[in-house]
Parts: structure tokens; C-alpha cells; sequence
């Protein structure tokens, strides 16, 4: 079977302060306890916000720099990842829709789907 991961992107500066309340908590815990049975869950995580990140980056040329966060030129930015085995693309895309519905009016958010080249 395919593997899918998803991207979960954030808007750093909407999402609440505190974060997530104890009522997404336990909707989360729910859907990822229901896709963990359903086998297709291999692993998942959210990161730390982008003020605790680092980013490395080389360029044509050779020049290689290395900058602290917070990135302020973005907007939206990597928040957490899910690393599924689906049947096909589509159930993947479902589990990413019920992922991005949990999340209520707290967040925006958007779960980039991308098969695994293997």
C-alpha cells in the first residue's frame, strides 16, 4: 500500500495562544485513536512554533546560510505531519478532510496530501 504524508500548515499568528483547548484535544485524540485502529496511522506529530526553528539553506553559487526563526516572511508554516498508509490517494485526502474538520473555528488550517516516492 501507498504511503501519504500530510503536511499540516498553520497560520502561526491566528492560531490561539495557549493552544489547542482541552475540547480539540479530545476530538484529535478521538480521530487519531480511529485512524491508528484503522491500520492506517504509521506516525504523526505537531513541531514546535518557527521561533524555536532553524533553517539551513544552500543556494546556486554555494552560499550557504543558516537563519533563526521566527521566519516572519511567512505566513503560513509547517505545524505538525502525519505519515499514513492508505489504499490509494482518495482515502488518504478523507482522513486529511476529517483531520482538517476536527479542528473546528480555533484554526486555520491546510493539510497538503503528497504520496510517497518509493
Amino acid at each position: 500500500m501507498p504511503r501519504f504524508l500530510s503536511l499540516v500548515r498553520i497560520d502561526e499568528a491566528t492560531a490561539p495562544a495557549g493552544g489547542p483547548s482541552p475540547e480539540l484535544q479530545q476530538r484529535m485524540g478521538a480521530l487519531l485513536e480511529e485512524i491508528t485502529k484503522a491500520g492506517v496511522m504509521l506516525d504523526t506529530a505537531g513541531l514546535t512554533p518557527t521561533s524555536e526553528g532553524v533553517r539551513v539553506r544552500h543556494e546556486k553559487g554555494g552560499k550557504l546560510t543558516v537563519t533563526d526563526g521566527p521566519f516572519t516572511e511567512a505566513k503560513e508554516v509547517i505545524g505538525g505531519y502525519a505519515l499514513m498508509q492508505a489504499k490509494d490517494r482518495a482515502e488518504a485526502v478523507e482522513w486529511a478532510r476529517r483531520f482538517v474538520e476536527v479542528h473546528g473555528d480555533e484554526y486555520d488550517v491546510t493539510c497538503e496530501v503528497r504520496q510517497i516516492a518509493e
